[in-house]
């Protein structure tokens, strides 16, 4: 049972020998594992860690991206996701897993990593978040009644997200799994079967979401949808694709990772 761990690297200086420490960890749950990233042009001394981490540790790849970069921070972050996961379809196709993750302070805590494990052999996900003591990425979230993101709302929707997240997740004993269309949350892992055909995109297509969906939303937020607005979390056209074509179930543990 094999995983690759993925992830978009830039400014990440601070956190990356705490993300490697938990990575490390996450790597023993397996047969094998390899590190696959994307790094960025950074402001700090981001690209000196990786690589001697890479003399460290053979497992992580890193590509150094040098072409221009969009100025759209979603379309910039799907393009590192897409290199990631297609280079695990290329030439990991067989590993049954992979993970994505954020290089940043988000994975940087002590990794509570029986709560990852206890998952692993369970036949009830195929892309698995987990909670956070305040849940924070409402911007990856699709789940009903609030399919869109909080920012083609009015203000208030983000709040009203937050508050209603926490609540599902609160009541949600350890063990059970919230079902939705698109989480994050900056830690997932996916079943690489269910996955292979699907990439990222940080473009807003409001076709991704059925009208009936959509007139719901609005009818609980009590605001009028934004026009206008090009950018959207690169993480729901993935999900959403994944549960079109595959029937992926895309789930939320009720459990803290980091």
């Amino acid at each position: 049972m094999n995983c690759c761990i993925c992830g978009a690297v830039k400014n990440c200086g601070p956190y990356l020998e705490k993300v490697f420490e938990n990575i490390e960890k996450i790597g023993a749950l397996f047969d094998d594992y390899r590190i696959v990233l994307y790094y960025d042009t950074s402001e700090d001394n981001t690209l000196d860690i990786l690589k001697r981490y890479r003399q460290k540790n053979i497992k992580l790849e890193f590509y150094v991206n040098k072409n221009p970069v969009s100025n759209k921070r979603t379309i910039r972050i799907a393009n590192a996701r897409n290199f990631c996961i297609q280079t695990v379809y290329n030439r990991y196709p067989n590993y049954p897993f992979f993970i994505m993750m954020d290089f940043d302070d988000v994975c940087s805590n002590t990794i509570k990593i029986e709560n990852l494990n206890k998952y692993l052999n369970r036949d009830d996900w195929d892309a698995l978040s987990f909670n956070k003591n305040g849940y924070y990425d409402i911007w990856a979230l699709s789940i009903s009644p609030f399919f869109l993101s909080c920012h083609h709302f009015g203000d208030k929707c983000t709040a009203t997200m937050q508050t209603y997240i926490t609540n599902l997740l609160n009541n949600t004993p350890s063990g059970q799994l919230l079902q939705c269309a698109s989480a994050f949350n900056g830690f997932s892992i996916y079943k690489t079967n269910k996955f292979i055909n699907c990439y990222y995109d940080g473009n807003f297509k409001l076709k991704l979401f059925p009208p009936k969906k959509i007139k719901k939303n609005i009818d609980v937020v009590k605001s009028p949808l934004k026009l206008g607005l090009e950018e959207d979390c690169e993480h729901k056209a993935f999900h959403i694709e994944a549960i079109n074509k595959n029937n992926a179930r895309i789930r939320i543990s009720s459990d803290i990772l980091f």
